[in-house]
């Protein structure tokens, strides 16, 4: 039994007319019949009473008639929709984004998008670099925008941005008043970092010790606007990316004397099967890299 018999039989049934439905199918009528009689001693049941002037359909076959037209359209629908997906007129993107991405790299990125493809349902899950990273080679997102610091050999990974941290300060501070701040004369200072998660924190952390102290952390926090509004109360310091620091005018930013700079790209697992959504960001990404760049 295949798809061509059912749907040679499903016509038949339909129109109660072997040469009608043949014309329909673009067959010759013997080929019709013959599929019909082959499905017929597969089921080992009479599907059609022939004994009348017209071709009928036995109680038995009216109930297998109607199981295969609900089979057949389904199909249809499934092969419609699967076309959708080919399209990109339908389909499903998890996108994986760091705190500080999203609050600047990202938006631009999404906007254009999505004014590209419209109908993509994209679902966007903000964590720590590290967080999206397991989450990538598990399976869980399709892409992310990640920290690419020592990024595993199990992603692939296109890089997007590089930028420079700077100390985020009250602006009352007295080394506010600098335009260059030396990560050692912060050794006193209580700092705002972000989460275990974050790579930022782990470079912060080494420089600091590479200075030859430990950084007396305050408080840890995912949030942007969180590290902000900290540091705008004289709470701690912070370091956030020179172009999300510079963007607030109730703190001071500077830049440290020996910059501790932060990769972005874009990665997504090696051996893992791309949507064709998924494809398609990555391709939209890399045809409009440059202008995110910039």
């Amino acid at each position: 039994m295949d798809i061509r018999q059912l749907e040679y039989f499903q016509l038949v049934g339909t129109l109660c007319n072997i040469t009608r439905a043949a014309e329909r199918l673009h067959v010759s009528q013997s080929t019709v019949t013959l599929a019909i009689q082959r499905l017929e001693e597969e089921l080992e049941i009479r599907l059609f009473d022939r004994s009348q002037k017209h071709l009928l359909l036995t109680a038995e076959g009216r109930v297998f008639w109607e199981k295969v037209s609900s089979i057949l359209l389904q199909l249809q629908d499934a092969v419609a929709e699967v076309q959708q997906f080919r399209e990109l007129q339908k389909g499903t993107l998890k996108i994986g984004i760091p705190p500080m991405i999203g609050s600047f790299l990202f938006p631009d990125i999404l906007d254009a998008f999505t004014v590209q493809y419209p109908n993509l349902q994209l679902t966007i899950i903000e964590d720590g670099s590290k967080t999206l990273r397991e989450a990538l080679m598990q399976g869980d997102l399709d892409v992310a925008i990640v920290n690419l610091y020592e990024a595993p050999p199990q992603l692939n990974t296109l890089l997007l941005t590089r930028e420079n941290s700077a100390v985020c300060l009250p602006l009352g501070h007295p080394l506010a008043a600098q335009a260059v701040i030396d990560l050692a004369q912060l050794k006193n200072e209580r700092f705002i970092l972000f989460k275990d998660d974050a790579y930022n924190r782990l470079a912060i952390i080494k420089a600091c010790e590479a200075k030859g102290f430990s950084p007396n952390i305050l408080l840890s926090s995912s949030q942007v606007e969180t590290h902000k509004e900290l540091v705008a109360k004289g709470i701690g310091i912070s370091f956030l990316i020179d172009k999300i620091a510079a963007s607030s005018p109730n703190i001071a930013a500077r830049p440290l004397a020996e910059p501790i700079y932060l990769e972005f790209g874009l990665a997504w697992k090696k051996d893992k099967y791309l949507s064709r959504a998924a494809q398609a960001f990555i391709d939209f990404v890399v045809a409009t890299k440059p202008a995110f760049r910039s």
